[in-house]
Order: C-alpha cells, then structure tokens, then sequence
C-alpha cells in the first residue's frame, strides 16, 4: 500500500451556508450568519440557502412553510446579499440535495450518526418518537454542501461536529468509490465576534426563536420602542461595566451585551469598555438600543419591501434555483458516473 496521500481537491473555492425557515429572523441570525454571509460573497463564490427541507424534520407546517421560508430569503436580500455576487434559493427547488442524500445515506455509518450530539438534545428522552429525518439531517447537511463541491462553510460552535462529519462522508465516498479528491473536505470558516449571541434574559443560552419568552430576543422587525424596551429589561447586575474585558468574566449577561454593542459598532470590546467601563446601565442599555434600532430599521424596512411583493422575490429565489441547479446537477452527473448507476 502506498503511502501517498490522496490528491487535494482542485475544483474552485466554494462557500455553502443555509437558514431554516422556523419564523422570524432575530439579532442572533444577523450578527451571527448574515452579517457574515454579506462579508463572504466579496470573497468567495458564496450560495445561500433557506433550508426548507429541514424545517419539516419536526412539526412541519405546510401552512406556514412557504411563507417562512420567503421571509428569510428576504432578510438574506434585505442585510446586504447581493444576487449578483451570491445564489440565493429555497433548497427543495433543487433535487440534487435529496438524491445525493440518499447516497450519502448509503455511505454514512449509524454510529457517526448516533454520535451527533444535536440530535440528542433536540430529541430529549423521547428519541424512539422522533421522525427519521432529524436523526438523518445531518446527511442532508453534507449533501446540503457537497452538491456544490463546497469548500468551505461558515460556522458557530454547536455545527463543527456536523462538519467534521460532512468531511468524513465525503472522504468515505471518495475512497469506497475510487474516486480521489472527487468530493472537497469542506473547511470550516470560524466566525469572529458577534457570532454567538445569547438571550437577553439568560446568558448561558443562546438567543433563539423557539425561546416562548418573546423578550429574550430582538425580532429584526422589532421597532426602536420596542428594542429599547427589551434591552431595558435585559437581565444584568447591579454592579457598573468594567473597564477592562477581564472584568466580563463570571458575568455573562453582561458579557453578552458588550458583545452585541461591538458587534453592532464593528468595535473591539475593549474599545466599547473604554467608552462605557464605570457607567450604570442606565446610561449603556439606551445607548445600546438605539445602535441596534440604527442598524435593523433599514434591513426590516427593506425586508417589508421584498414580502410585499412576492411575484418579485419569487422571481429571484426561481433564477437562484436556477444557478444552484446549473452547478449541482454537473456534479450529479459525474456522482452517477463514479457510483455505476444506469445511465
């Protein structure tokens, strides 16, 4: 046996990234994900996507999913990504991502999958009721990425275990088909600050739209009043900011909202202790409010736009689809070819 190792993948650089469409997009899903989406797309071929076909892994809503899934097409739009430079499309527009699933199913082993740890914190106790699908997604994940050979994803904390596990199929493909660096092992891009954003009423748990407290997030609909209000009521302490980021430990709701302002100010946390350490909340939480309301109004505003008129954004998620499927389906093709399907 040689002990040369496989060539590197030679195809262009490619970023991957998706959204569910679970309801309204909020403070976390900007500085966290679209923020980064719109810095990427200047740097890489960049293709988004609204990933519909998860959102029914559980308590699917047909009623809703359409809807949904528009609406975080066009705060994608509305932040800043542009169609001309990124693809933008609702994922079960392109079959490619189901049928390499399948295949990817053929190739995936059950005890990486049982290993996934989201899988048993969103599962609970009752695993055994949980559909198939949110067990499998995580091969969904990989296809998700690997139909457009993509070699690098953004991504937070909790999806460096799916990743790693998008790296091991693809490497499993390539070698149970012979087929050296036929698929890339996607490289994750580390998001920087801003990119873990936590709830405004617990700092140990991450701002999320499935929080039934609607005061532990800002909606990117919200209104200045209402911004101002939650960050109002944002749990903190009772003692001043410090004025130094060493000061921020052992004080996470505190830590979380310096961390908002300079994401939301493109300053370093020491830059925004420097002009805040010493102060009350009651001096930092309005100024803090009124950042954010300064940033989100045009994006919300814009985001209204787009819905209102849906034959517009319809045409340009169906010309995204379009220009995914023009690069997936090539890629299809040649997986046919390397697995000995019929063709």
């Amino acid at each position: 046996m040689s002990d040369t190792p496989p060539p590197a993948y030679a195809g262009p650089q490619r970023v991957f990234s998706g959204m569910q469409p679970t309801g309204g997009l909020h403070l976390g899903n900007y500085l966290g994900a679209l923020t980064k989406f719109v810095r990427l797309q200047d740097h890489y071929k960049s293709i988004y996507c609204v990933v519909d076909l998860h959102a029914i892994t559980a308590d699917p809503d047909p009623r809703s999913l359409a809807a949904n899934s528009r609406e975080v097409a066009a705060a994608f739009f509305a932040a800043g990504v542009d169609p001309k430079k990124s693809i933008v499309f609702i994922q079960s527009a392109v079959r490619a991502h189901t049928e390499l699933a399948w295949i990817f199913n053929c190739v995936a082993r059950m005890g990486w999958l049982e290993r996934m740890t989201q899988f048993k914190d969103k599962a609970g106790k009752h695993a055994e009721r949980s559909s198939v699908g949110l067990f499998d997604y995580p091969v969904l994940q990989a296809a998700d990425i690997l139909a457009y050979k993509a070699t690098h994803v953004p991504v937070g904390e909790d999806q460096k275990q799916h990743l790693e596990l998008s790296r091991d199929i693809a490497q499993k493909f390539n070698n149970d088909f012979d087929a050296p660096g036929f698929f890339p092992l996607p490289e994750p891009l580390i998001q920087g600050p801003g990119a873990r954003i936590m709830s405004l009423r617990d700092g140990a748990k991450k701002m999320s739209k499935s929080d039934p407290s609607d005061m532990s997030r800002i909606n990117l609909t919200d209104d200045a009043d209402t911004i101002l209000a939650k960050f109002k009521k944002a749990t903190t302490d009772p003692l001043p900011l410090p004025e130094s980021v060493e000061g921020l430990e052992g004080r996470p709701e505190v830590a979380n909202l310096v961390g908002i302002y300079a994401a939301l100010s493109d300053m370093s946390q020491e830059a925004v202790l420097k002009a805040f350490g010493g102060k009350g909340f009651g001096v930092f939480k309005p100024a803090l409010a009124e950042l954010a309301a300064q940033r989100l109004a045009p994006i919300a505003a814009e985001q209204r736009r787009l819905m209102g008129d849906v034959p517009t954004l319809d045409a340009m998620l169906r010309e995204g689809a379009e220009q995914a499927n023009a690069i997936a389906e090539p890629v299809m093709e040649e997986v046919r070819r390397v697995v000995g399907f019929w063709r």
